[in-house]
């Protein structure tokens, strides 16, 4: 494939995806006969909702980063730390684990009846802003802990061999040498954990507690769920896209880092700290290893707390062949769509047309930010009269799952073929290199990023809920939808059991995708 019918294809997958959202906004416009209800932006419940959306993302942006900074800090200057590895694949699983899992493993440690609930006395209250912090930070902190160690470990040696020369104290040492290497990612970072918060939809609808603590995106469900006004989604939708597609470009604009790269530095000159910082690091590190595992271990006291003797573990089979068909499938469209989007993306930064480029990254993750509600239900009203949507709609399962991930397989990739354009682009063109054997040679240079990338979309289409709420039937459960279902009915036990499998299918997957990009 030449390099323009690359770009042409690329630009047909982008028009594809923005055709998407396109035909979504338009079906809710089209059903209504109305546009947005601009008079909402003056009403004191439009206020509410977003100085909240705000308001608990930039508190959860900011314990995330804050806390993530001293962890990366202690992986970095103790790089001996036992189980390390283990360490950062599980923050890979924290990032992308199934938010009701998290959020069955919250309310049994920190609910009414959970294991810590006492320790923390009467006025304790999982739901509210609480919950939404709490849940919000679990699902984060590990991410920017992956960011910032792996912007630690590209301190050149030479920094570190100057400073001992130059008897730098370690405040001089974090001053000039950490900050200045970490202060444009921190930027990025808490860009992106903000557009991922204000978004929230599973955490702020279950952790929420009621309409004191209620986001944009809660709202437009609330609307379109409860009671079908279309303007009143509209409006809210136009709102949340303006707000968090101007920072997302903000960010674009900024440039990005390697999202969840796994550090392959080895470093000749480690700084090594004095005793008191060594266990404090140490101290760190084991609190954040039992932080992150308590809510999972919270799930396994459930399994006893009722009668399982007549539940069958084959009602579970179903459910979950379903959940990894979507999510295979979903995947392997993603990283397609996302190779062929950043032809085009590639083909400008190597022009250095860097608005165009910005452009087209931005619109080619555009769904992001774009409220998956409301696509969601823009193209069931829009395809209702013309498809049987009980009979096909597992398709739009497959199509919307797909499109939702493509910005994190498009952001995960682009780092990695633009720095293979940046080496080897010239050399291949000087040389003219047949298309095929253009991409024989590009392949082991992106192998164990494109192996990283599958498995972070796989893991995060897998526990897909919103979507399939719309476009599924009783027919095709998937396990988070039957999460959901049986913790609706206070059937914890068999919420749990259900947890704990989805939760052991994504800790299965890091580990054989960790494994595999180990020996790629």
């Amino acid at each position: 494939m030449s390099t323009r019918t690359a770009n042409n294809t690329g630009l047909v997958a982008l028009t594809l995806i923005m055709l998407l959202t396109g035909l979504a906004f338009y079906g809710l416009i089209g059903f209504s006969g109305q546009g947005a209800d601009w008079q909402l932006l003056h009403d004191n419940y439009f206020h509410s909702i977003l100085l909240f959306s705000i308001k608990q993302a930039l508190l959860s942006t900011l314990i995330s980063v804050l806390l993530a900074w001293p962890v990366a800090r202690a992986l970095y200057y103790l790089p001996s730390l036992p189980f390390q590895s283990s360490f950062l694949s599980l923050c890979i699983l924290c990032f992308v684990m199934p938010t009701l899992v998290l959020i069955t493993g919250l309310v049994a440690l920190l609910g009414r009846d959970g294991l810590l609930t006492t320790m923390l006395g009467e006025g304790w209250n999982l739901y509210g802003l609480n919950g939404i912090l709490i849940a919000h930070v679990y699902l984060n902190l590990p991410f920017a802990v992956r960011v910032l160690l792996q912007q630690l470990n590209n301190i050149p040696d030479l920094s570190w061999k100057l400073a001992t020369q130059l008897k730098m104290t370690p405040w001089q040492r974090l001053r000039r040498i950490e900050l200045p290497m970490v202060q444009s990612t921190l930027l990025q970072l808490g860009g992106f954990i903000f557009v991922l918060c204000f978004n929230s939809f599973a955490v702020v609808l279950a952790l929420g507690g009621g309409p004191r603590a209620t986001t944009l995106e809660v709202a437009i469900y609330q609307a379109l769920k409860y009671d079908f006004n279309i303007p009143e989604a509209l409006t809210l939708a136009w709102t949340q896209l303006l707000i968090a597609g101007s920072l997302f470009l903000l960010i674009s604009r900024l440039g990005q880092s390697n999202w969840l790269a796994v550090d392959t530095l080895t470093r000749a000159h480690t700084p090594k700290p004095g005793a008191p910082m060594r266990y404090l690091h140490r101290g760190l590190y084991l609190t954040t290893w039992c932080c992150l595992l308590l809510p999972m271990i919270a799930l396994i006291p459930g399994l006893t707390q009722s009668d399982l003797s007549r539940f069958e573990p084959i009602a579970l089979l179903q459910p979950t062949l379903t959940s990894i068909a979507i999510a295979v499938i979903a995947a392997l469209v993603a990283i397609l769509f996302a190779l062929m989007m950043l032809a085009p993306i590639r083909q400008t930064r190597r022009l250095q047309q860097r608005r165009r480029a910005v452009l087209l990254e931005w619109l080619a993750t555009h769904t992001l930010v774009a409220p998956a509600m409301v696509i969601s239900v823009g193209l069931y009203v829009l395809l209702l009269p013309h498809f049987d949507l009980d009979r096909y709609g597992m398709v739009m399962v497959f199509v919307l799952n797909a499109a939702l991930v493509i910005p994190f397989a498009i952001q995960q990739l682009r780092p990695r073929l633009l720095q293979y354009d940046a080496q080897y682009y010239q050399l291949g063109r000087s040389l003219k290199l047949s298309p095929w054997r253009h991409w024989t040679i590009q392949w082991p240079f992106i192998k164990a990023t494109f192996i990283s990338c599958f498995a972070l979309i796989l893991l995060l289409a897998i526990g897909d809920v919103a979507i399939f709420s719309i476009f599924g039937n009783r027919d095709w459960t998937t396990l988070p939808w039957l999460i959901y279902s049986y913790a609706g009915s206070y059937r914890i036990a068999e919420a749990s059991l259900a947890s704990m499998l989805l939760l052991s299918i994504c800790a299965l997957i890091v580990w054989a995708f960790e494994r595999v990009r180990h020996h790629a």
